[in-house]
């Protein structure tokens, strides 16, 4: 699942110059400013689709990121702790490939949980998390200073999916090394998985590294419960998404009105989760009417798999070149270090 909340509007690149830091200081360069005229764009473009569709960037209002901080601690739900696992042993490892004096960058960092270990291990010139919540970015820094008192961290309010700048760095670093967990990856087709990676290997540059994490093929009942489990705290996450569009954009869902489903499409190799219509119904947007047939689903998430050489694959076609990976014992996840 997709850690990210609402966009914003792209300021220019002028609004944010450069300010000179020092060890254990923070900045924080915002590259959007607040609104939710993306999200009413997005919502109302994608309920007039003919196969209804909104972004999966959408379900993190802080409730979103309540329940999904909820569904990573459920015994389905087992990305995030294997992931986790992978990291704890193989950190070190890491650090030895890519070198000293990084500038370490994370799309998408929430929390910065996984990336504490590279940290540690690492010791980067510079931190650059990039989120599309300022909240969830200075709250990680203040606690990510407190924890190492020597790390600088330039953090960056953007959405990664899109155009962003990266700060000028006050500090020569050897090359810069991108961080992508969660196997958010597997949230873009993979047409626009190979189109990301390609203009990712373009930004950190020739001498440039990129981990990623990447979510594995496996049992599809293993992978069903892991988006629809038993307490329902899936359900309610994507259910969060209507009720977003209630309290941000004049909508009148009735959440009662609409179930969650979550499948797994083994030919395409990929979960997709909906928002299903259990009657015919009318809602609205603001003054924007939108028609549900009984049955009708509004498509909310895609989570690609791949198996590890499927990906690698992927990553060559986008001018990468695998020189590591690494997998828990069931080979449910996969850990990758490309160059």
């Amino acid at each position: 699942m997709a850690h990210a909340s609402a966009p914003e509007v792209l300021r220019p690149p002028s609004a944010f110059a450069p300010t000179r830091l020092g060890h254990g200081a923070v900045r924080i360069t915002r590259q959007l400013d607040p609104g939710a005229d993306r999200f009413l764009v997005d919502v109302l473009d994608g309920l007039s689709r003919p196969r209804k569709a909104i972004p999966p960037k959408y379900f993190y209002d802080r409730r979103g990121s309540q329940l999904f901080e909820a569904i990573c601690e459920l015994p389905e739900y087992y990305p995030t702790r294997t992931e986790m696992a992978i990291m704890r042993d193989v950190a070190q490892e890491i650090a030895r490939l890519v070198g000293p004096d990084i500038d370490l960058l994370e799309l998408g960092s929430g929390a910065s949980l996984k990336t504490r270990l590279l940290i540690e291990h690492a010791h980067p010139a510079r931190y650059v998390p990039v989120d599309i919540s300022e909240s969830a970015l200075r709250t990680a820094a203040e606690s990510l200073v407190a924890t190492f008192p020597w790390l600088v961290v330039d953090g960056v309010v953007a959405d990664f999916s899109e155009a962003f700048e990266l700060p000028e760095s006050p500090i020569p670093a050897r090359r810069t090394v991108a961080y992508f967990p969660g196997s958010t990856i597997g949230n873009f087709t993979p047409g626009d998985a190979l189109t990301f990676l390609a203009r990712l290997r373009a930004r950190i540059g020739e001498d440039g590294m990129l981990v990623i994490g990447v979510d594995t093929r496996k049992d599809p009942r293993v992978l069903e419960l892991a988006y629809d489990d038993a307490q329902g705290v899936t359900a309610e996450f994507n259910l969060n998404l209507l009720r977003r569009i209630n309290n941000e954009l004049a909508g009148d869902f009735d959440l009662t009105a609409f179930r969650h489903r979550a499948f797994y499409d083994e030919g395409a190799g990929r979960i997709e989760m909906h928002l299903q219509s259990v009657e015919p119904q009318s809602v609205h947007v603001g003054r924007h009417a939108f028609h549900f047939a009984q049955g009708e689903t509004l498509h909310t998430e895609i989570s690609c798999k791949y198996a590890v050489e499927e990906f690698a694959q992927l990553a060559r076609a986008a001018g990468f070149t695998p020189v590591a990976v690494w997998c828990d014992p069931r080979r449910w996840f996969s850990v990758h270090l490309l160059k």
